[in-house]
């Protein structure tokens, strides 16, 4: 059997034993399977576009992960690819059955954004988030009453039970930073995310005093860049980085804008997200100074 082929299997095979992040990640691995399948045949996407009564577009999105497969297309690119053997082909079909399946923010479709769907099955599946936010705390370390505040500011015109759906999105989320297989959360929180007191001084307090809870998780690091260091390098806005255990996953950048996202892959790309991440870590207080900065901040709203 060749390795290539030997690797693709177990990498199957591994997503259909232990499946992490849910549907959005099992189609990107799918889709990167299929791609290398073709490349390796030398088959055109305008090629297999027609083996599935599509176009080479259809193709681009089934490889990028960017929608939901049916059965019977992937059967019939695997037959074009020249897989023939019988419990290669299920495993396959079995793990795009898996691929289409809803994930568990499904019940928050009312109120959850197609753009943002990418996102949560991805941090799902990660094993580092690493993020830096410059105007308000990050999703994953709010507390209700300050998400509650957050998306008061962003949908002023909604009714209270939208709101109430939307912060409810917004805690399931945190869910994931204490599951067993927790991902490692390595968070830079601008100074001035901090003074905004959004909510009232009672409600920024109460979330304060939660950053120093959180902040003692083992798989969470928490640094803040204080005004003192003047701008600093990701100021164009919050950045996130996400990394994974899986091989056939790279490093994606998320890049949140008003009503939309950008999730960028490129090695040039995430490299240069990278080095600025690196940057704001350098410039930032240590993590040993959060709780004493945090604190500080606490006292003077007491003021």
């Amino acid at each position: 059997m060749p390795a290539a082929q030997s690797s693709r299997e177990r990498s199957i095979r591994r997503y259909l034993q232990h499946p992490r992040g849910g549907p959005t990640v099992l189609r990107i691995v799918l889709g990167s399977q299929l791609r290398r399948l073709r490349e390796a045949n030398c088959i055109s996407r305008e090629a297999a576009g027609e083996a599935i009564r599509g176009s080479h577009a259809k193709i681009s999105r089934l490889e990028l992960g960017r929608t939901g497969y049916k059965e019977r297309d992937v059967a019939d690119l695997l037959t074009l690819y020249n897989v023939t053997d019988q419990a290669d082909r299920e495993d396959f079909l079995a793990l795009a059955r898996q691929a289409s399946a809803p994930g568990w923010w499904h019940q928050y479709g009312d109120v959850l954004p197609t753009w943002f769907e990418t996102h949560l099955g991805l941090e799902e599946a990660a094993s580092v988030i690493r993020t830096y936010e410059n105007q308000f705390v990050p999703g994953l370390l709010q507390t209700p009453e300050y998400a509650r505040a957050v998306t008061r500011l962003g949908h002023p015109q909604a009714p209270g039970g939208e709101i109430e759906r939307r912060v409810g999105l917004r805690m399931a989320r945190q869910r994931l930073l204490t599951r067993p297989d927790a991902p490692k959360l390595w968070a830079v929180l601008d100074e001035a995310s901090l003074r905004r007191a959004l909510g009232g001084p009672d409600v920024m307090r109460a979330q304060l005093e939660h950053l120093v809870e959180v902040g003692r998780l083992p798989n969470v690091t928490l640094q803040i860049a204080p005004f003192s260091i003047g701008g600093v390098a990701a100021a164009g806005g919050p950045v996130t980085i996400l990394r994974f255990f899986e091989p056939d996953l790279p490093d994606i950048v998320y890049l949140e804008q008003l009503t939309s996202a950008l999730y960028l892959d490129k090695r040039d790309d995430v490299d240069n997200y990278l080095s600025v991440m690196d940057r704001v870590c350098a410039e930032a207080e240590p993590p040993s100074a959060t709780v004493p900065f945090l604190e500080k901040i606490t006292d003077e709203l007491g003021r």
